[in-house]
């Protein structure tokens, strides 16, 4: 009996907790319902209410909107302000494509002026830089030993003449039979060989110019004792200077000799001057695939000189009366290339053009612009189509 009233106790004990747990949670339903219903049901008045005491306590979100949207307003301005740029009005011309190579001038006529004869040199008449006729004086060697055998063959040379002169008396007589008379006869022609041969020697000694040049190295000095092929001069004609360039076999066909050639000195771009083709190598380097093409300059300036390094360019094709468009304008994207054209409004217009030849600062306009259009040079970077722009003059774009 005892048992059963302990165990009824923890029920009702058990029981009492659970009703007080439903108690407590239907409560906090309860409360969360009131303040939702509240928060709901706030009339405007309460509104304007909570933001007049948020405007008294320092918030103002109606300037930072206002700061915002002018700001927004300014960037949009902004936007829409014209682009100053610079123009070039595209004019017809002429405009050329050309080959192009480098090579080194040479003279056409240079050689080395050897000694002849041995001997040691005792004058010398010329320097370097000299200009010289052809057979002007260089130098001349001792000549002494070439003088006495000059005298030894004359006396010989006389002598044979007068045996040979008694043996024609003597032939007539038939006092001296006509074998004799040969052999005197041609000891006779061999003194005259050898006087000649002595006479040649002496000339040998002195040295002269062997064309009409410029003496461009003089290796020989007074008092040096030379032998038979010591080189003792350079002499150069510098008229013609000649290029030799070799070019691809497909770039030599049609071309032909005296086509036009513009060469310019790489030292200094602005030394320009004309040539022509004198040569075409009529075989192929089987080597290289290249043909040899001789260039040979015409009116060559003062500055330019033998060994000069130089452009080669020969004019491949000509056009006239073509549309020619400044590099500058022209923009580049990927495969594609398009120029800004400002048009009587101001405004930019982006036109996709077709390029063809090129030379120097323009290029050729195939499509996309006409003449008398007003193509962007500066300025264009930032440009869209339908961008407002602003033409400046000469002296603004200078300034």
């Amino acid at each position: 009996m005892a048992r059963n009233r302990g165990t009824r106790k923890r029920r009702i004990r058990l029981l009492s907790l659970l009703i007080g747990a439903v108690i407590v949670v239907a409560g906090v339903l309860v409360v969360m319902n009131l303040v939702a219903t509240q928060a709901d049901g706030a009339s405007p008045q309460d509104q304007d209410a909570q933001a007049a005491e948020a405007t008294d306590n320092g918030d103002q979100p109606s300037e930072a909107t206002a700061e915002g949207e002018n700001e927004a307003a300014g960037e949009e301005q902004d936007e829409k302000a014209p682009v100053p740029v610079e123009v070039s009005a595209i004019e017809p011309g002429t405009l050329s494509a050309y080959i192009s190579s480098t090579a080194n001038l040479v003279a056409e006529f240079e050689v080395k002026v050897l000694a002849e004869v041995e001997g040691r040199v005792l004058t010398l008449q010329v320097e370097e830089g000299d200009f010289v006729n052809k057979g002007q004086v260089l130098a001349t060697l001792v000549r002494d030993d070439e003088q006495i055998s000059v005298k030894k063959a004359q006396l010989k040379e006389s002598n044979a003449r007068l045996a040979y002169e008694r043996a024609q008396d003597l032939v007539d007589k038939e006092l001296i039979s006509q074998e004799e008379y040969d052999k005197l006869s041609i000891d006779y022609g061999i003194a005259q060989q050898e006087i000649a041969e002595a006479e040649w020697n002496l000339a040998k000694t002195t040295i002269r110019a062997p064309f009409t040049g410029r003496l461009t190295q003089r290796l020989a000095q007074i008092g040096q004792h030379v032998q038979i092929g010591d080189e003792l001069f350079q002499v150069t004609d510098f008229d013609p200077l000649i290029a030799r360039i070799y070019l691809p076999e497909r770039d030599v066909l049609g071309l032909a000799e005296g086509r036009e050639v513009r060469l310019r000195l790489n030292a200094d771009d602005s030394v320009a001057f004309a040539g022509r083709i004198r040569q075409i190598s009529p075989v192929v380097d089987t080597a290289t695939g290249t043909v040899k093409i001789t260039v040979e300059a015409r009116e060559v300036p003062a500055g330019v000189r033998p060994g000069s390094f130089v452009s080669v360019d020969i004019i491949r094709e000509t056009r006239t009366d073509t549309l020619l468009l400044p590099r500058e304008a022209v923009l580049r994207e990927l495969q594609k290339t398009h120029v800004f054209v400002a048009n009587d409004d101001e405004v930019a217009e982006k036109r996709a053009v077709t390029l063809g030849l090129e030379e120097g600062d323009f290029i050729e306009a195939l499509t996309g612009v006409e003449a008398g259009d007003k193509v962007i040079v500066a300025g264009q970077g930032g440009l869209k189509d339908g961008s407002p722009v602003k033409i400046l003059a000469a002296d603004e774009s200078a300034s």
